[in-house]
């Protein structure tokens, strides 16, 4: 695994102002379009456990899909979901060195360096 690793939309402005906010200070992190290659159970509860948070803050609670969805599910249950849907999971999320951040906004990741 590279050293970097971004969940990527390219669609997203956040997610592509992240991506130009690592690069512009030299690193060049595996881009992982995780929409095309969506990330499986065991690699969101990795990155749940490296950002230190509950599954209820990685999922988009806007998208349609997370309609019948409740933030106060258990964890197993919205990491099913976004395994499922990866559409539900929040972006920009950068991976570094065992740890996580979400570009949101894209300025959060600088922690991570």
């Amino acid at each position: 695994m590279a050293e970097t690793v971004i969940w990527h939309n390219p669609r997203c402005s956040k997610s592509r102002e992240t991506l130009k906010l690592l690069q512009d200070r030299g690193i060049e992190p595996e881009v992982r379009l995780y929409l095309q290659n969506p990330p499986s159970r065991t690699e969101i509860e990795t990155a749940l456990t490296a950002l230190g948070r509950p599954a209820a803050d990685l999922v988009r609670w806007g998208e349609p899909a997370a309609q019948g969805l409740d933030k106060s599910a258990p964890d197993g249950e919205l990491i099913a979901a976004m395994a499922a849907t990866p559409a539900l999971i929040e972006r920009p999320l950068v991976l570094r060195h065992g740890k996580a951040a979400l570009g949101r906004p894209p300025e959060a990741v600088l922690a991570l360096l």
